[in-house]
């Protein structure tokens, strides 16, 4: 799936509060079928979201990492938890304080389209940044 055009991602480090009132795809980070790994279309946003919290030092974000419905439970947990803490990672990576940022995982508790076709399959496989 595409990254967010960079206006979008570049609002968030113009001064914007990291993931506070930015649309879903602004906060929202898209992965593969049974993958964890960050794409390099996301590096942008993830840039500007580092870039805002480092403007906040007082701001924590809670990276909520989902799964799509296939697959078992504890698998989707763990492959949610997987893919927010690879988001955590990077944003440390880039500056953030690792104890500004937590990592939990819904699995595939909480889906953002519950159809079941590949394209809301593709939705549901996701980490989304969120103001504690």
């Amino acid at each position: 799936m595409a990254a967010p055009a960079p206006a979008t991602a570049a609002s968030a480090a113009a001064g914007a509060p990291a993931a506070a009132a930015l649309p879903p795809e602004a906060r929202t980070v898209q992965f593969a079928f049974d993958s964890y790994e960050l794409e390099p279309g996301f590096l942008t946003l993830l840039e500007a979201h580092a870039a805002a919290l480092k403007a906040q030092p007082g701001q924590r974000v809670v990276v909520e990492g989902h799964a799509d419905e296939r697959g078992g439970s504890e698998y989707n947990l763990a492959l949610g938890q997987k893919r927010a803490e690879a988001v955590v990672k990077a944003l440390a990576l880039l500056g953030v304080a690792p104890e500004r940022l937590e990592a939990v995982s819904f699995g595939d508790t909480r889906p953002v389209d519950p159809a079941r076709t590949p394209e809301a399959w593709a939705k549901n496989r996701r980490a989304e940044l969120r103001l504690p």
